[in-house]
Formats: structure tokens, sequence, C-alpha cells
């Protein structure tokens, strides 16, 4: 018996594995990944350059220079990730400057004094403009002409500077049940809902579509026959349970895989252009890892791990399990894409209700959901990291799933039972509602 279940797995292993689209799907994964991690190398390659800075030069005619620079380089700082700017007080003429742009990824700006407008200012530029840069001019002039009319209204330096300050904001929650770093914590715990939801709602769609992908094509060749002559229903179905679950994992490692393959081509890549890492990715990648760390969303996971693990394999098992039977109920493919329709639904909501949960924090029906197998492995896990659960209600919806898994497989088994080898739909449901009530 258990010969067979194993000879069953690793067929069907090196079925899928072995296939074109298999290895042609993952080489383009692998192409896909390195070419979104690397996507300012790519775009640089093909003309882009996110190194180089646009030169703003400033022909100042307005005596106003010193306070644009100081609002175009607040502004700018805030969209660092956006471009680079590097500014130039000229008294260079606009012919001269004319000639010095060419070709080139530099600005002229004219600042002069008007008298309907205040300041009015001249943009030059050889290329059309960014809509980023635009948007810094148009937003650093206008704090310009503020303080303009500010200062010619008799105002003194110091009310002026006051004016156009921005407003210091405190932030105080008075919940004493908020840890102190609550704000990160979200933060941090956002991040990890998309790294924890996407990749596991991906996969159980391939799995759920390739059971019953290899379950049509064995009914419709009739080798279905031939392998149940052989092999027990049971051992054939945990086999098909078995082997796709195992490889859908094998899949998801195999991403992971690839992902630092990605990243590490990235580091090699940065790493051969001197100067072109700034110090502020290091510090970035710094100050997110004490993020994580000092939110106690990183105790959290290493806590829960083991039982978050137990239901994404429960969970994957259960869409197997139900996946396997409504294919055994079909007789080709285009019938099982309408049966398992309600099965996607289900998943569709789970994923929904899963990235909402941040936005009704405390909301019971989210908590009651994250106990319902086929959903809970996409909530539990989410709003434990947000602290809407404790560890013991991870366990109890993991033992719930694991409980209600075995159960779909024990009843799930006598559908599979009768439907396997029928070839017809007429008066099926009465076969699977009677073969459920039979031992």
């Amino acid at each position: 018996m258990k010969t067979k279940l194993k000879f069953l797995i690793k067929q069907s292993l090196k079925k899928k594995i072995k296939t074109k689209w298999f290895k042609v799907a993952n080489i383009l994964i692998l192409i896909l990944l390195i070419g979104v991690v690397n996507i300012d190398r790519v775009i640089s390659f093909f003309g882009g350059d996110f190194e180089n800075s646009t030169k703003i030069y400033v022909v100042d005619e307005a005596n106003a220079y010193t306070l644009f620079e100081k609002n175009f380089k607040t502004l700018a700082q805030s969209l660092e990730d956006l471009g680079n700017y590097e500014l130039e007080n000229t008294t260079k003429s606009i012919d001269e400057l004319k000639e010095e742009i060419k070709e080139k990824d530099s600005v002229i700006l004219n600042i002069s004094l008007s008298n309907e407008e205040y300041i009015k200012a001249n943009v030059i530029s050889f290329d059309p403009l960014g809509t980023i840069t635009e948007q810094l001019l148009q937003t650093s002039l206008n704090g310009i002409k503020s303080a303009y009319v500010l200062q010619n209204s008799g105002i003194s330096e110091n009310e002026i500077a006051a004016l156009t300050s921005n407003v210091s904001i405190s932030k105080e929650v008075t919940n004493p049940e908020l840890e102190e770093n609550a704000e990160g914590h979200n933060i941090v715990s956002s991040g990890l809902i998309i790294v924890l939801i996407v990749p596991f709602f991906l996969l159980i769609t391939m799995l759920t579509q390739m059971i019953g992908a290899e379950i049509n094509d064995e009914k419709s060749t009739r080798s279905m026959e031939i392998i149940i002559s052989n092999v027990s229903p049971k051992i054939h179905f945990a086999s098909k349970i078995i082997s796709s679950t195992l490889f859908v994992v094998l899949q998801a490692l195999i991403l992971i895989g690839y992902a630092l393959i990605a990243l590490l081509i990235r580091k090699l890549l940065t790493s051969s252009f001197v100067g072109t890492v700034p110090e502020e990715v290091s510090g970035y990648v710094s100050d997110t890892l004490n993020m994580v760390k000092n939110t106690g969303v990183l105790d959290l996971l290493l806590k829960g791990a083991p039982f978050i693990l137990l239901l994404f394999i429960f969970s994957f098992l259960a869409y197997a399990i139900v996946a396997g039977v409504l294919a055994s109920m079909t007789t080709n493919i285009e019938d099982y894409q309408q049966l398992q329709t309600p099965l996607m639904i289900i998943l569709l909501v789970g994923y929904y209700i899963a990235i909402m949960a941040s936005a009704f924090e405390g909301a019971l029906f989210v908590k009651i959901v994250a106990y319902i197998p086929m959903l809970s492995f996409l909530i539990a896990p989410v709003i434990y990291l947000l602290g809407q659960i404790s560890l013991l209600e991870l366990v109890i919806s993991t033992i719930i799933c694991g409980g209600v898994t075995y159960l779909l497989f024990y009843f799930g088994l006598r559908i599979y039972k009768v439907g396997i080898l029928n070839y017809s739909s007429q008066d099926l449901w009465k076969k699977i509602f009677k073969s459920v009530k039979e031992k």
C-alpha cells in the first residue's frame, strides 16, 4: 500500500516537473524577477539614467534665490527616491545658458518681478519637463510669491518665517492598551500581509487548477480505469493530493531561490558601479530591520511561525481535497472550470477580508472568519500579526483547520470513489449525496 502510494506520488511529481511548460515558465519567472528587482539598471541600459542629477540654473532677478533654494530642497528631499536635483545660482545670460543645456538634462529658471503678479518665472529646457520636476518648481515658486507678498506688507522677517513655515504636529495617543510603537507596528504588519497573502493566494489557485487538469486528463484518456484497477481509489486520491501539494511547496521554494538570485545579481551590478550606491540605502535597510524588531512583529512571527506554517499546509491539503473531489465529478476541464467557481469565490472572499483586516480592527466578524477553514489561512496570520488575536487563538484556528481537513478527506473520499469512474452527469448529485451517507 505504501509502496504504491510512493510510486504514484513520485510519478505524478516527475510528470509535472519534467514538462516543458514547467521549465519554460520557471525560466521566464526567473528572468522577470531579475528584471523587476533590477528595473533601474534595465532602464539605464536602454537609455534611462537614474544616477545623474537634473541641473537647474537659476537666473535670479528678484533677489529670491535663497528662499527658492530653501523651499525647493525641502520639497525635493521628501521625493529623493524620484529624482536628484542640483541648483546653481548663476549670473550668465539666458543665451549663454541655452547653449549649455543642449542635449543635457538641465533646466534654466529665470525668476523676475512683476507689477501684477509680484513674481513671475520663465522655464527653459532642452526636452519637455517631467511632471515631478514641474510640480517642484511650481510649488517652490508659489512659496516665494507668498513670502514676497508678506514682505511687502510691512510684516517683520520673524513673522514671515513663522507664517511660511510648516505647522509642527505632535502626536499623542491616550489608549493605554496600544503598544509604544503602534504606528510602526501597523506599517511593518502591512508589509508582512502582502508577503503572506499574495504568494499563497497564487499558489492555491495553481494547486486547484493543476489537480483538476490532471484528473480530467486521466479520465478523458481512459487511463483512470487502468490505474484504479491496480490501486484503490483511496491511494489514488491521496497520491493526487500529496503530489500536488508537494509540487506547489517546491514551486514556492524555487520562487524564494529566484528572489535571492535576483537580489544577488542586483548587489553585484550595484557594486560594479563606483559611487552609485548612496549611504541612505544601507541606512534605510538598517532602519527597517530595527523597526521590525522594535515593533514586536518579529517576536510575534517567530512565536507563531510553526502554527502559521501548519495552517498553510492544512489549507493546501483542504483545497487540494475539494479540487480533487470536484474534478472527479466532471468529465472534461471545461465542466471542472464551471464547478470550481464557488471554490474561487471562497478564496477571493478570504483574500479581500485579509487585505481589509487592518481597516476593521477589533471587528467581531473578522475574528469569526479567522476560525473558518479554507478562509483562516489568509485571515488568521494577518490579524495575529496585527495583534487582534492571541497566539492561543491562532493555535485554535490551526487545530480547527486540521480537523476539518481530515473530515473533508474522509467524506470526500466517498464522493471520489463514486465520481472517479463516472463518465455521465446524469443523476450524479443523487449518487454523490447517497455516497456521503454510506459508510
